[in-house]
């Protein structure tokens, strides 16, 4: 079983969460043309390796919130509430 930090609750079980996509977008504005709207809906970098995420905890506190998350080794380097930057140490959550 994979255990989440949520930043308002503590470890969770997985099952209690749902991805939310890529974090730190910069989001589309009524003035952006086509090319700067399609670049933010369809376009991610999907990185192998190291990336920040949007997580949503659907069955306890339903409240947003970023996570820094491994790809290759599916491992929760660290949480964080949204506004606020990453953590600078690594903890396993």
């Amino acid at each position: 079983m994979l255990l989440i930090e949520c930043p308002w609750c503590g470890q969770c079980e997985q099952s209690e969460f749902h991805y939310g996509g890529e974090a730190h977008l910069t989001r589309a504005t009524p003035e952006s043309d086509n090319t700067e709207l399609t670049g933010f809906l369809f376009l991610r970098s999907n990185v192998r390796g190291d990336t920040a995420e949007r997580w949503f905890h659907a069955a306890g506190c339903r409240r947003w919130f970023n996570a820094r998350r491994n790809t290759v080794d599916d491992r929760f380097i660290c949480t964080y509430k949204p506004g606020q930057n990453a953590p600078q140490e690594t903890t396993d959550a």
